[in-house]
């Protein structure tokens, strides 16, 4: 339950709001209260010789009246403490999801999609229930159980205490099964985000599920999950079964006592039959709050199992993130420097990259080159401090990245990964993310010089216009109505259309024909001039007119130089050349044979 106290910082904005509703608590049960009251002096006053109809129906006009009014306030506390919690739902969430874009990849990388949507969303909810219903209740529970005792203990303190006998065996029964509640919920949502995980992967990698007819596999994965989470919830449903039956067991051990104590105290004089009969119904309000704190406690139960899996995300602190006092970036030239930069992923024991210097000059185009697995992505991927290394430093004109605000240095730069990820929205907005675009932008009619400009360069233009609502069209899940080729082109025009400083492109073509590939580097070297570049790609002609080029392998630098200075040294540059030439004229050979 000490979980569920980091809820307090989203409900304090809404804690007047809160309070008017559990003042709408006490009202609705000063009226719930009253009843009973009302109908023990009409029972009595039916034994007064002097009794008229009219005092009988003025009694039952305040009856009335005490439910109306009691019905309202029940309304407005509802309305009042449901909506509060409904709003300390959206703000926990947005406060998941702004968390979750600040952390860092490292820590992304260890928890799975679905495990992050299903605290997202079903954590949040249980959540909600606990901080709004639960609490609700709570209150109520304890209002209601104070009135009806006092009232109680107002009849006959002897009857009352013949009542609270059973109520002895509360305490040990919801702490025990309040536990077993806690541990199955928490196993609950366990393996709900197994499911949405899988769910997640089949619907991202449906293709490949098709291509190996695995639909039938996968459906009896599914099926097994799903049934695993269908006994979880039959076993919490068990647990639950076992307490309600076991409060009203109470209960009704109660209210037998009371009939039998309570029928000898009427008969001997000590108390009237209206005492009786109020006392009966003071019970039969007393039995509710037991009812209700069996559900109460499942709530809190739920939503402390919840709250810890969300603490667990919302309490990992971003391992890149801006100084204290971060340095102004100001007008950014472009110069990189790595010293000394060697770089382990977390929770390996093995350097990808090791001891790497080097100086990109301001508006210099930097290639980097090498076998698989050489490190190159990695290296450009500190750049914009995607990671950190785990020893030197890198520096942007002079000043480490370390001493900037990550999102000033991130704005500075343009990167196209290898895997080119694009959003569902308009191709518009997908290649104008980051720029400041029109409000009408969806219109099929909207232009953007800067899009369009950027799409040119990357040869997609025409490609674009060919599409019924040209920019205004509609990309699916991850753009998957376009070809690889395409959506590399649509990513590298994103990266141009914000005009950075310094432009990564990390194997960025390697989708795209070689003819279209030359149209672009062509147009490219006119986008490059004045900017500094990063390129990686295991195409010569791609890198071939760089300034410098660094080889990498086994991540350390082996060579670096001109393209003519390292084919002259006959090395590794030389060899990836060859074979690259050699793969080329097979290729070329096997076409010609088909």
């Amino acid at each position: 339950m000490d979980q569920l106290k980091t809820i307090l910082p989203f409900v304090r904005p809404y804690r007047k709001l809160m309070a008017l509703g559990l003042l709408m608590v006490v009202i609705t049960n000063v009226f719930t209260i009253a009843g009973p009251y009302l109908m023990k002096l009409a029972i009595d006053g039916l034994g007064d010789p002097e009794v008229t109809p009219g005092r009988i129906g003025g009694y039952a006009g305040l009856i009335v009246l005490a439910a109306l009014l009691g019905g309202a306030a029940k309304f407005w506390m509802r309305e009042i403490m449901n909506g509060a919690s409904r709003r300390i739902e959206c703000d926990l969430r947005d406060e998941i999801f702004r968390h979750i874009l600040r952390l860092d990849a490292a820590f992304l990388g260890t928890i799975r999609t679905g495990d992050l949507m299903s605290r997202a969303t079903n954590d949040t909810l249980a959540v909600r229930m606990a901080t709004g219903p639960a609490v609700m209740y709570a209150v109520n529970t304890t209002v209601s159980f104070a009135f009806s005792l006092a009232f109680m203990l107002w009849i006959s303190p002897r009857l009352t205490l013949v009542a609270m006998i059973p109520m002895v065996l509360l305490p040990p029964l919801v702490l025990g099964v309040g536990k077993v509640i806690h541990d199955r919920f928490e196993e609950i949502q366990e393996q709900f985000a197994n499911l949405s995980t899988m769910v997640q992967e089949n619907l991202t990698g449906l293709r490949i599920v098709r291509a190996y007819v695995q639909e039938e596999a996968q459906e009896r994965q599914f099926d097994a999950l799903n049934t695993d989470y269908l006994n979880r919830n039959m076993g919490l449903a068990k647990a639950s079964g076992f307490f309600h039956p076991l409060l009203m067991l109470i209960a009704g051990l109660a209210m037998v006592a009371v009939l039998w104590y309570g029928g000898l105290q009427v008969m001997e004089g000590r108390i009237t039959v209206g005492d009786f009969v109020a006392f009966s119904f003071y019970l039969a309000l007393l039995t509710w709050p037991m009812i209700a704190l069996g559900w109460v406690v499942n709530l809190f139960q739920r939503g402390a199992a919840s709250m810890g899996r969300l603490n667990r995300i919302l309490e990992t602190e971003p391992a890149i993130r801006a100084p204290a006092d971060p340095r102004p970036l100001g007008h950014v030239r472009g110069e990189i420097e790595f010293r000394d930069v060697s770089f382990r992923y977390p929770g390996t024991d093995r350097d990808v990259l090791t001891g790497v210097s080097f100086v990109a000059r301001a508006g210099q185009t930097v290639a980097v080159v090498g076998p698989t697995g050489a490190g190159k992505s990695t290296l450009v991927s500190l750049i914009p401090r995607i990671h950190d290394p785990t020893a030197g430093e890198i520096l942007l004109d002079g000043t480490p990245l370390t001493l900037l605000d990550p999102g000033d240095l991130r704005r500075s730069m343009g990167v196209v990964p290898q895997d080119s990820f694009l959003l569902s929205e308009t191709l518009r907005r997908n290649i104008g993310l980051g720029i400041e675009l029109e409000d009408d932008v969806d219109s099929p009619d909207a232009r953007d010089p800067r899009v369009e400009a950027a799409a040119r360069v990357a040869q997609i233009h025409d490609s674009i216009l060919a599409f019924p609502r040209g920019y205004s069209t509609m990309l699916g899940e991850r753009g998957i109505n376009l070809s690889g080729g395409q959506k590399q082109r649509v990513a590298l025009a994103r990266a141009l259309a914000r005009d950075p400083s310094v432009l990564i492109l990390d194997d960025a073509l390697s989708a795209v024909d070689t003819h279209t590939e030359a149209k672009i580097l062509e147009q490219l070297q006119e986008e490059l001039a004045g900017r500094t570049s990063f390129i990686i790609s295991h195409r010569v002609s791609a890198v071939m007119d760089a300034d410098h080029i660094l080889v990498l392998e086994g991540g350390r630098i082996v060579e670096r130089g001109t393209h003519s200075e390292l084919l002259a040294r006959g090395g590794t540059y030389a060899t990836l050349l060859r074979r690259q030439m050699l793969e080329e004229e097979l290729s070329v050979l096997d076409a010609a044979a088909s």
